[in-house]
């Protein structure tokens, strides 16, 4: 079976949430890849990224409940608080 690399490292450098932060602002970035920024790190099957998604699909991308999640909520993700 063969496993695809999800690390962000693999993405090409301006696609990277930190490198396009840097080269085309904070406009440039979705909500998931701010906040992958602020996670730093997926887990060993997801990227930041995709926790990202995962994370605000659960609240219905929904920036006000995301602010209202407890670090008990958040740390049901794998990836988070580990």
């Amino acid at each position: 079976m063969y496993k695809k690399n999800l690390t962000i490292k693999t993405w090409a450098e301006e696609d990277r949430p930190r490198e396009k932060l840097t080269l085309k602002g904070k406009s440039a970035l979705s909500h998931a890849e701010l906040i992958a920024i602020l996670i730093g790190s997926g887990n060993k099957n997801e990227s930041a990224v995709e926790l990202s998604k995962k994370i605000l699909a659960s609240i219905n991308n929904d920036l006000n409940k995301l602010g209202k999640l407890t670090v008990s909520d958040l740390t049901k993700f794998i990836g988070i608080g580990e």
